[in-house]
């Protein structure tokens, strides 16, 4: 009997270190790796006017020859996972298989979501005596509050003194965002990859500040761009790049921003310098620099010295105040005092311009008689190509305005009207100033009596230019014909 059941206890001893060794191999091709900000090697940001960012890092990663889970933490919490990408850097075979974004981050009441039908240890510890006592229960449910099954009853909440433990953290709790991905390896060994994504929560836009001259004949520009990282993550020592432009993008159809992010692929290095990209235009910061999460910085865009500008007075008047008066109404505006808008413009190709600039504020200042800077307007400007005009209302003269008045009107038929008006110009500065009338008048029209000459840039606009002496008055009359 010996002799037979010799041979059977080394085979069931073989075949249990066979499954023993057997399952370390198992649980490492389980294991996960995970992968922080301290694997990064490099990193860039390419930022869009509209909360959008195009993330790009390269990574090392510790790979196993066959299946690996990676943890790729410090992502955005506002990632687009359909179009994150993964790729070796030396061109070695990966394959990916799964990807998936675990943003439920740890926290107590993600803990107890996630212990719903399991155990948990009680710890009360009595006040008087400091005596722990512990009890196992079973968590019911974690509504307003935690529901506790012990052996011999049901408790909810948790006295004072009482806490609970925990066997362990759930694989798919995280302290962080995570970018969890899975893929096999042809090869063992430490590879650098590609990790791309697009995010939203990063943005940025330009600001400009222009100085006027004491003669306001020219100004001094400088540009800056203002970047806002809410995007849950930080980003060290990255490569900057901005892309100034309308964007188009289509929600929720994820295969267009897939192209997009294969499009927009990081040009190679350059010192400080606009390009073009697409139909849009691209700026490259030429140092790198840190977005920390939750912060505003400033980068500066441009400046430029000693750019000729002109300035213009204009009152401007409404299409809508003719309509009233053929119908027999009146307009408020009519008889009452009108303000006279001041505007500076100037080219974007003189002095130190000639660049396209991204859309933002321009916010412009002159210095008083003590050299300090003092903030007289703002306004919007749109993206603006090189060779254009940018054109700046900076508010309301104090010491100019008029008075429009209509002085007559006559009907010739169903549709056809005379009418005439006078606006009075005053000009209280001690130096004369030209204002440039705009009147946008409706229908077909033509002016039958004027005290001076128009201009007629459009279908639907008159101009006339009038000079106003220092100090006094000047007066415009004009009659119209217009056929609705």
């Amino acid at each position: 009997m010996p002799a037979m059941t010799h041979p059977f206890r080394l085979a069931c001893l073989a075949a249990a270190l066979s499954t023993l060794c057997a399952q370390p191999v198992s649980a490492a091709a389980d294991a996960e790796t995970s992968s922080g900000a301290a694997d990064r090697e490099a990193i860039a940001v390419t930022i869009y006017n509209e909360s959008l960012a195009l993330v790009r890092e390269e990574r090392r990663l510790p790979l196993r020859q066959g299946l690996n889970h990676i943890a790729l933490k410090e992502v955005s919490a506002q990632i687009m996972p359909e179009t994150a990408s993964l790729r070796a850097l030396d061109g070695a075979a990966l394959t990916l298989l799964e990807q998936n974004f675990d943003f439920d981050l740890l926290s107590s009441h993600a803990l107890l979501d996630k212990y719903v039908g399991r155990s948990v240890t009680t710890i009360h510890t009595n006040p008087a005596t400091g005596k722990e006592t512990r009890e196992q229960a079973t968590l019911l449910a974690n509504n307003d509050g935690p529901i506790l099954q012990y052996a011999d009853r049901i408790e909810t909440g948790l006295p004072a003194g009482t806490r609970l433990a925990f066997d362990g953290v759930p694989a798919n709790l995280r302290d962080r965002p995570t970018l969890v991905v899975t893929l096999e390896a042809a090869d063992a060994g430490t590879r650098n990859v590609d990790l791309s994504y697009l995010t939203g929560g990063l943005g940025w836009k330009a600001d400009y500040v222009a100085t006027l001259s004491q003669d306001e004949s020219t100004l001094d520009l400088a540009g800056w761009v203002t970047l806002t990282n809410q995007s849950g993550a930080s980003y060290e020592n990255a490569r900057l790049q901005l892309v100034a432009g309308d964007v188009g993008r289509a929600a929720p159809d994820v295969k267009v921003m897939r192209s997009m992010a294969a499009e927009m692929a990081m040009p190679a290095a350059a010192p400080l310098q606009q390009e073009g990209l697409f139909e849009y235009h691209l700026y490259t910061l030429p140092r790198p620099t840190t977005i920390a999460d939750n912060q505003t910085k400033q980068v500066a865009l441009l400046s430029a010295k000693s750019v000729p500008v002109r300035k213009e007075y204009r009152m401007q008047g409404a299409q809508h105040w003719y309509y009233n008066l053929r119908d027999g109404g009146s307009s408020p505006e009519l008889g009452d005092k009108r303000k006279v808008d001041v505007f500076v413009e100037f080219d974007n190709k003189d002095g130190d311009l000639g660049v396209p600039l991204p859309k933002g504020i321009v916010r412009v200042y002159k210095d008083d008689s003590q050299q300090r800077a003092l903030f007289v307007g703002e306004d919007r400007i749109d993206h603006t190509a090189k060779d254009e005009q940018v054109r700046l209302k900076l508010g309301s003269a104090f010491d100019l305005n008029g008075t429009w008045k209509h002085t007559d009107s006559k009907k010739i038929s169903d549709n056809v009207y005379e009418m005439a008006f006078r606006i009075e110009l005053r000009n209280a500065k001690d130096v004369p100033a030209t204002i440039k009338v705009v009147e946008p008048i409706p229908g077909r029209w033509e002016i039958l009596q004027e005290s001076h000459p128009h201009s007629k840039p459009t279908a639907h606009l008159a101009q006339w230019q009038i000079e106003v002496p220092a100090e006094g008055q000047a007066a415009l009359d004009y009659t119209v014909r217009i056929t609705y």
